[in-house]
């Protein structure tokens, strides 16, 4: 099984995967961009996601193990901040974002989440426009997907019922 946490800036995607890959002792993924832009200080130009998104991608499955999988973060993340902020998105994050393949997604919400300053956001004053995007993009996948609202505590309880449900009807948490 494996489940993913997108959504916009500073909506709680690596608390609440955290928390979700600890309480199911699942394998967790970290977002591969934040590592990337702290190795160059936070600058980056249009290319740099593209090479994210593929460094990403080598990561992740060189280091993927048998049984469930939560990931902070996919190529959504990758095709919307392109788009978002260079009004473009290369071919390969596209394709990588339409190949890659989750049991289900978590749409985190920035409503009821503060935003957190941190050297490496951008948009403070945008994240609702932002949930917009990923939200028409994920009907637009047709991916399972649900909307994670309310404080830590109400997303944790939901991601893991639907965890749970999800898991009752594929017979278990192995892939």
């Amino acid at each position: 099984m494996k489940i993913t946490f997108t959504g916009p800036e500073s909506s709680g995607k690596t608390s609440i995967s955290k928390a979700i890959a600890e309480h199911f002792e699942a394998q967790w993924f970290p977002e591969h961009a934040r590592e990337y832009l702290l190795n160059r200080d936070g600058k980056y130009e249009f290319h740099h996601i593209e090479q994210i998104a593929l460094n990403q991608d080598m990561i992740r499955q060189a280091e993927e193990k048998r049984g469930m999988k939560i990931y902070d973060t996919e190529n959504t993340v990758l095709y919307i901040w392109s788009t978002f902020k260079y009004q473009k998105c290369a071919e390969s994050v596209k394709s990588l974002m339409e190949n890659q393949r989750f049991s289900h997604y978590f749409l985190c919400s920035p409503e009821g989440i503060p935003w957190e300053e941190d050297p490496l956001r951008e948009n403070p004053n945008q994240r609702e426009e932002l949930f917009d995007l990923y939200l028409a993009e994920l009907k637009r996948q047709k991916v399972d997907f649900t909307i994670l609202e309310g404080d830590f505590e109400a997303r944790k309880e939901k991601a893991i019922e639907i965890i749970e449900e999800i898991s009752l009807s594929q017979g278990g948490f192995c892939v």
